[in-house]
């Protein structure tokens, strides 16, 4: 017996159209497959902010350069009282600083890397990577007599090679939600507008103590004051970490040109 299919026009051209996306689909899946391990469960991610309800906030301070600037800051916290903050320093400045280091360390503030060169580390091989952040570590250990587990690179500046070698060496990639863009010297008043009108729990926010930033500590007495206003407590970025679970974000290359 013979047998005959009759197939519509409009049944082929779906079926045709259907078999055409599942392939494309599965194309981009294979040649992005790389690139999409860094929004997969469980891969090393920076950390911008911290969720909680509870109303605490991560003052954090870059130090790359400068003779000036990290005294009359350091001055300030103690005035207002604020115990709690994380410094990012970079090697090189550390290890000519070592007084200043050892001033911030028996504040009790907590000490994270800012690396070694102030390069952006994407562009560097994953040796060269790994030999920067492992220079700082071993400088800013010598000096504080303890290990850092948190950096955050230069210019907030990294990639997914970056983000896995950190990861290898014991490290987070610490970033911000808050830029007070005092590394822009846009005014005092814009300053402090700026970080206590984008303030929220959980917040990170990036303020500088190097001397090319000339009105952080200008700004930082009303920051204090008024985020204290707003029931803000002051933490360190490991104490905020303990809070809750962090809210990772998806690696986006990034390169700042700010000025430390």
């Amino acid at each position: 017996m013979s047998h005959f299919y009759v197939y519509s026009g409009k049944k082929m051209k779906q079926t045709v159209f259907i078999t055409v996306a599942v392939m494309f689909a599965a194309g981009i899946v294979y040649s992005e497959r790389e690139n999409m391990t860094v929004f997969s469960s469980g891969a090393p991610a920076a950390i911008y902010n911290v969720k909680t309800e509870k109303k605490q906030i991560a003052l954090t301070f870059d130090i790359s350069w400068g003779e000036v600037r990290t005294d009359p800051i350091l001055d300030i916290l103690e005035q207002k009282g604020v115990k709690n903050a994380t410094f990012f320093l970079s090697s090189p400045w550390s290890k000519s600083h070592p007084d200043t280091v050892n001033r911030i360390v028996k504040s009790g503030y907590e000490i994270g890397s800012h690396g070694h060169k102030h390069v952006n580390y994407s562009s560097l091989g994953d040796e060269e990577i790994r030999k920067q952040i492992q220079t700082a570590h071993g400088v800013l250990e010598d000096i504080t007599g303890k290990a850092p587990n948190l950096i955050r690179l230069p210019n907030g500046d990294f990639d997914k090679r970056v983000l896995s070698i950190a990861d290898q060496l014991g490290y987070r990639v610490i970033q911000w939600d808050t830029d007070s863009l005092d590394w822009k010297n846009p005014g005092v008043d814009q300053i402090i507008n700026r970080v206590v009108n984008k303030a929220h729990p959980g917040d990170i926010v990036l303020l500088h103590a190097s001397d090319s930033c000339k009105q952080t500590h200008e700004a930082l007495p009303a920051i204090i004051e008024q985020l204290r206003s707003k029931g803000y407590e002051f933490v360190t970025v490991s104490e905020l970490m303990k809070q809750a679970q962090t809210e990772n974000k998806p690696v986006e290359e990034k390169s700042f040109k700010q000025v430390y």
